[in-house]
């Protein structure tokens, strides 16, 4: 195993990457610029394919194909969807595996379905998962790279009374891998979103990370311009996770995965009561679409994790990539000399 005191990494190598970075395949928001942009940033581009939108999946992935056409970096997109949804319908994943993708991330659910024809497209299977115990039903599927999310993630993870913390799950799990899979990869998701963050994982004993939150705060992402202004000016103590806008978004969601975005007004208003906006939800569903029309993020969501708090601008993805990238090398090293 490459010395976590390297940026370079099993990861990298295996998918020729400059910097040990995996964008997140966020829903709605990791659309084709943003997967492309990374791609050509030099880290591993996943499209979110999230609920499996058929069109949405072509469209954006076609757009990704075509932003890196003719270039290395088409050799670094893959795609990401949601488990449970494929379980109802499987068309996009079937579409994009006719792609060429060099990874498919799957993500909450039994990824052993889908193993046999992931592995026939010659894609790389990733599997994110929250607790230890789901770690064998991966291998099982033939995960060549697991994510360890931590709660502190952004949009769904695990919920609070069965959720782990990036800072213990990430090097339990190494120490796991490298006695029962030592050819696994594994990358830490949750909380990763500067150079500092970003060596702290390596450390851990990562071989890279899966970033959400901070690449969704950038130019390319498709999240609302209003939500990305609203996470800018929001704390790392401004989240929260919980089901609530999964009802309000009409999001019928398995236990026990739930939710983390900033907690607005209206987040605010049902906390507590999340049983009695089950049983009515009528009114404040009404309130929630009226705020997504009109762009008023008091009442509709934005999907970021606890690293909100490290987010102060909107750039382009590259200038991120290139900026964790110089902090974790200046982190390392900083470490090495103490």
């Amino acid at each position: 195993m490459t010395s976590p005191h390297s940026l370079t990494s099993r990861f990298s190598t295996r998918f020729g990457l400059t910097h040990p970075i995996a964008l997140a395949p966020m829903a709605l928001a990791s659309g084709g610029s943003l997967a492309a942009a990374c791609a050509k940033a030099g880290a591993l581009g996943l499209v979110g394919g999230g609920y499996g939108d058929l069109r949405w999946t072509q469209r954006e992935y076609e757009r990704a194909l075509a932003d890196t056409h003719g270039t290395s970096a088409q050799s670094r997109l893959g795609c990401g969807f949601i488990t449970w949804k494929l379980d109802e319908n499987a068309a996009a994943l079937d579409w994009v595996l006719t792609q060429r993708p060099v990874a498919v991330m799957l993500s909450f659910g039994d990824p052993r379905p889908y193993a046999a024809r992931i592995a026939a497209a010659g894609a790389v299977l990733m599997c994110q998962v929250q607790r230890m115990d789901q770690v064998p039903q991966a291998l099982q599927a033939g995960a060549g790279v697991i994510v360890a999310q931590g709660g502190e993630a952004g949009g769904h993870g695990m919920d609070g009374l069965n959720g782990r913390a990036t800072l213990t799950f990430v090097p339990e799990l190494a120490d796991w891998l490298a006695t029962h899979a030592p050819e696994t990869l594994l990358l830490a998701a949750g909380g990763v979103a500067d150079g500092r963050t970003l060596a702290a994982v390596r450390l851990l004993g990562a071989d890279g990370a899966l970033v959400g939150s901070r690449l969704w705060a950038t130019q390319e992402s498709l999240a609302p311009l209003g939500a990305k202004g609203q996470a800018v000016a929001t704390t790392g103590d401004g989240t929260a996770r919980s089901s609530i806008f999964d009802v309000l978004r009409r999001k019928n969601w398995p236990a026990p995965y739930d939710f983390r975005a900033i907690r607005n007004e209206l987040h605010r208003e049902w906390e507590g009561k999340i049983d009695a906006l089950r049983a009515s939800p009528e009114s404040a569903r009404a309130q929630y679409d009226a705020g997504v029309i009109a762009g008023d993020f008091s009442q509709a969501h934005a999907t970021v994790g606890e690293s909100v708090g490290l987010i102060a601008d909107l750039p382009p993805a590259a200038e991120v990539i290139a900026r964790m990238g110089t902090g974790a090398a200046d982190a390392l090293r900083g470490a090495i000399a103490a």
